[in-house]
C-alpha cells in the first residue's frame, strides 16, 4: 500500500483514452470494448462463480476543457489542482483507480462514459448492447465507486431493505438519502446495486481528493469483495 498515493496521482492525470487503454491492455482478449466518445464502454468479464460487477466512469465535468487533465499536487494527504480554473476530475478518476486496484479479484469490470451528462453511455448499453445489459444483470450485485465524501453508500431505487442492511454491515458506511442517480441506476434491472464514497469533494476547480478516505474505501472493498460465496441480491 506504500505507493498507492503516488499511483493515485498518476490516475488523476490520465485522460479518458489512457484510462480505456489501461483496462483494455489488462483484459486482453477478454475485453469487450464498444462505441466512442460519450457512448464508449469497456467490459471485462470476471472469472468467479460469485461474480460481482464493479463500475466506474471515465468521463469528468472537465472533458471539454483542452487543458484537462489538470496538473495535480499532493500535500498533507490531499490531492488538488495546480491548473487555474480546472478541477482534478476525481469524479470519477478516483473510482477508476479503485477498480484498477481490485482488478485481480476475479470480478467483472465495467468502465463507462457519458455519466456526467445524464448517464447517456449507460443508456446506450441498455438500448444497443442487450448482450452486455443481460450479462450485467446476471451478476450477484453491482458496486459503483462514484460517490462524494468518506463513508456514504447509496442504493437509490435499486436496493432492497435486505441489500441495504448487508451493505451497511460489510462496509460500516451509511446511506444519507436515496436521491440522484449514477450509471448503476440505469444498468440495474434485475439485481441490486450500490454506490460507495471514494473521498472526493465537489464539482469545482477547487475539487479535492482525500487520500486517506479513498484508501479506506479501497481497503473496505478489498476485504469485502475478496471474500468467498458472495450472495446474490435480486430486486
Amino acid at each position: 500500500m506504500a505507493d498507492l498515493d503516488f499511483d493515485l496521482k498518476q490516475w488523476l492525470e490520465l485522460d479518458k483514452s489512457q484510462i480505456f487503454q489501461r483496462f483494455n491492455d489488462f483484459g486482453g482478449t477478454r475485453t469487450i470494448r464498444r462505441g466512442s466518445g460519450d457512448f464508449e464502454f469497456l467490459f471485462i468479464p470476471g472469472t468467479r462463480q460469485d461474480c460481482v460487477i464493479l463500475v466506474a466512469h471515465s468521463d469528468t465535468v472537465w472533458d471539454l476543457d483542452p487543458r484537462f487533465p489538470a496538473t495535480v499536487a499532493y500535500e498533507d494527504g490531499i490531492f488538488f489542482s495546480q491548473t487555474d480554473g480546472l478541477g482534478i476530475g476525481a469524479d470519477d478518476r478516483a473510482g477508476c483507480a479503485i477498480l484498477w486496484s481490485l482488478r485481480n479479484l476475479g470480478h467483472s469490470l465495467l468502465i463507462t462514459s457519458g455519466e456526467e451528462i445524464g448517464c447517456i453511455g449507460s443508456r446506450w448499453i441498455v438500448g444497443n448492447n442487450p448482450d452486455i445489459f443481460n450479462t450485467i444483470n446476471n451478476h450477484q450485485f453491482l458496486v459503483q465507486f462514484d460517490r462524494r465524501g468518506s463513508s456514504d453508500f447509496k442504493c437509490y431505487d435499486i436496493g432492497t431493505d435486505q441489500f441495504r442492511a448487508y451493505v451497511q454491515e460489510v462496509t460500516g458506511f451509511s446511506e444519507p438519502d436515496r436521491r440522484s442517480r449514477t450509471d448503476i441506476v440505469v444498468l440495474s434491472q434485475r439485481v441490486c446495486g450500490v454506490n460507495l464514497s471514494v473521498g472526493y469533494y465537489e464539482h469545482t476547480p477547487s475539487q479535492k481528493l482525500v487520500f486517506q478516505e479513498w484508501s479506506n474505501t479501497l481497503k473496505t472493498a478489498y476485504q469485502w469483495l475478496s471474500g468467498k460465496d458472495l450472495p446474490q441480491f435480486i430486486r
